[in-house]
């Protein structure tokens, strides 16, 4: 089954990113529920800015990185890999 057209293997190398993805979510509700610097409107802004910009761009970043994952994968060894495999030295 794949979700986002990404299979199983690739969403298992893309789970390094989930802590910060989750981290930044946390930060960003918690300035919402509790919020230490009171209702200024600069403040505010630029409490969210600092964790939904980041948030949003490493999400985007996970999904690229993880189709790119999966063409590679599907592409196979090629190019300076393929010749380095098949290289044979005299000695």
């Amino acid at each position: 089954m794949s979700v986002l057209q990404l299979t199983e293997e690739t969403w298992l190398d893309l789970t390094v990113n989930f802590i910060p993805i989750g981290i930044l979510a946390v930060l960003d509700i918690m300035f919402w529920v509790y919020n230490p610097w009171g209702w200024d409107l600069w403040f505010v802004f630029w409490a969210h800015v600092l964790t939904v910009v980041p948030l949003v761009l490493l999400t985007a970043l996970t999904y690229v990185s993880g189709r790119v994952i999966q063409r590679d994968e599907r592409a196979g060894p090629s190019g300076e890999e393929a010749d380095a495999e098949t290289e044979v030295t005299d000695g």
